[in-house]
């Protein structure tokens, strides 16, 4: 696998989403990834393409690697400083990172890629390349954009990658949306009650 330097938000939004997989912040959905499929489908929705996957589909053993992993990239955006941040991505890119190399992209342009050790596991890969996305999204937005949902009751968290800046949702269609319901029906129950 080849991570691109350059597209930091793909791994870094990755981090936020594997986090909110966990059973701690879908507590009415329970475990987004309780088996290989459901890893699958994960990563097939967010269009990852790991190397390790043309060795097979993922095994139970693969799933558990994960979950390690999802609590590490949790962690990570819950890092109270950037050098915290730095240290933690760095250890999770060098889990299958190799050294950057310089090569043209399908353009002609010369790029900054991150390979991925050969062998290397799915939790491996997925380390490398959030690990890689966390960095990229430190440097180029920093630590500031590392956030925790303000939803009421919603434990989730995420790498705001976003132009403005102003994302506020760790699922902006389902936590912002709930919000809005409850915000309605609240000012619906206020205005009955005056009337």
């Amino acid at each position: 696998m080849r991570i691109s330097v350059v597209d930091y938000g793909v791994g870094a939004a990755l981090a936020g989403d594997l986090a909110n997989t966990s059973p701690t912040v879908r507590s009415t959905d329970g475990e987004a990834l309780p088996d290989p499929d459901a890893l699958v489908r994960f990563l097939v929705g967010h269009e990852v393409r790991l190397d390790a996957l043309a060795d097979g589909p993922p095994t139970g053993h693969d799933v558990r690697e994960v979950h390690l992993l999802r609590r590490e990239a949790r962690g990570i955006v819950e890092t109270e400083t950037e050098e915290q941040a730095v240290a933690g991505a760095a250890v999770l890119g060098g889990r299958a990172g190799l050294s950057p190399v310089l090569e043209r992209d399908a353009g002609g342009r010369w790029q900054w890629y991150v390979p991925t050790a050969p062998g290397a596991s799915l939790a491996e890969e997925l380390a490398a390349l959030i690990g890689v996305g966390l960095l990229g999204a430190v440097r180029a937005l920093g630590h500031s954009r590392f956030r925790a949902c303000v939803a009421p009751g919603c434990r989730g968290v995420f790498v705001d990658t976003s132009r403005g800046g102003r994302r506020i949702y760790c699922m902006p269609d389902l936590c912002g949306n709930r919000l809005n319901v409850a915000n309605h029906r609240a000012r619906h129950r206020l205005g009955g009650v005056t009337r």
